[in-house]
């Protein structure tokens, strides 16, 4: 059996299993290696999931806002050290004016987030208490964080952040003269090609998106219900997460920084090079780039990189293999949905099969 039929019957079987609801792309260069659909985009219509269904990356969105701020870098109108508490005129917080653009970029800021994901917080689980049809703007975002306070002084240590791409997104702002989501729109989906892409309302009617929704279980664990995300977070996306894209749009945005088509040639360097060590793994040391992050095995060899993103009702992933030009896009409309398909897709791509 070929490694495309061993695809098809794999993602068959957990469609089957209502363990995946989604869709695959593999790339090499300009060629598609594999495509596939499964599952639906909506349950309550039993609408399926095709190739030009629109899906939340969640924190994939993170990748749109870093080649943002570095196309402000390119043109000079501030820069790595830039101090984000200055420039954003942020007073009377607990965020250390020390903290830069760096620090933002590579979770290396310290600063308190919304939800301490590294301690077991749940973001789903903020707005159990607050609105969250009331966070509609990137300063809407601002109380939520800026009074708590921080995991480690700038610089000292690296723990995940969403609200360092929040602060971000205000800077794209202040810089620019437009909102976060408009200047995406313009400086990188348009110049990118990714022509399905946009950040939706949820309380909005859109043409091809997938409803996120995850499985209801009982306590031996048979399906019962499937629960909807429509209080799970804000109703549109933000700099640190919820731009909707297709799986051909998400390759397009890669394959187009990779040519240098958003960023000059020594950003565009920089894009695709670790930044920090974050976590020593049993194979490979995994470090954080500006918004990627990656593989890197003993010898110093950059095995893959990614970003990946995850949510209730959601969960996205595109990586890279450096070696053999092959970009791995998985989308979903299930919370856990991607996480077990990418190490199925990866088992084969190192054993040579693809």
């Amino acid at each position: 059996m070929s490694w495309k039929s061993t695809l098809d019957h794999y993602f068959q079987d957990l469609e089957k299993e209502e363990l995946f609801s989604g869709v695959v792309l593999l790339t090499q260069g300009n060629s598609s290696l594999y495509s596939g659909a499964f599952g639906y985009a909506s349950r309550s219509w039993n609408i399926a999931n095709t190739l030009d269904t629109r899906f939340d990356t969640a924190s994939v969105t993170k990748l749109f806002t870093s080649v943002a701020t570095l196309q402000l870098i390119d043109q000079g109108l501030f820069d790595f050290e830039t101090s984000v508490i200055d420039f954003l005129d942020l007073k009377g917080t607990t965020i250390s004016k020390e903290v830069n653009v760096y620090h933002l970029l590579t979770h290396t800021s310290g600063i308190g987030d919304d939800s301490e994901e590294e301690d077991g917080e749940v973001y789903e689980d903020l707005w159990k208490t607050k609105p969250n049809y009331s966070v509609t703007t990137t300063a809407d975002f601002l109380p939520q964080f800026i009074h708590k306070p921080a995991n480690f002084p700038p610089g000292k240590s690296c723990r995940y952040c969403n609200c360092g791409y929040v602060l971000l997104g205000l800077m794209i702002e202040e810089t620019s003269g437009m909102t976060y989501r408009d200047y995406v729109r313009q400086h990188v989906f348009t110049r990118a090609q990714m022509t399905d892409s946009d950040f939706m309302r949820l309380d909005r009617v859109h043409e091809n998106v997938a409803e996120g929704s995850d499985p209801l279980r009982n306590e031996i664990g048979d399906l019962v219900g499937w629960k909807k995300n429509i209080y799970s977070f804000p109703p549109i996306g933000s700099p640190d997460s919820g731009a909707y894209v297709t799986a051909i749009d998400l390759d397009a945005f890669l394959r187009s920084v990779k040519a240098g088509e958003l960023l000059s040639s020594e950003l565009t360097t920089a894009f695709f090079s670790p930044q920090v060590h974050y976590r020593a793994m049993e194979n490979w040391t995994k470090m954080y780039g500006y918004g990627l992050w990656f593989y890197v095995d003993k010898s110093n060899r950059i095995v893959c990189y990614q970003k990946e993103g995850i949510n209730a009702g959601a969960s996205a992933l595109i990586r890279h293999y450096p070696e053999l030009d092959v970009n791995v896009v998985l989308l979903s409309n299930m919370e856990e949905g991607v996480w077990e398909p990418v190490w199925k897709i990866h088992d084969l791509i190192v054993s040579g099969e693809v």
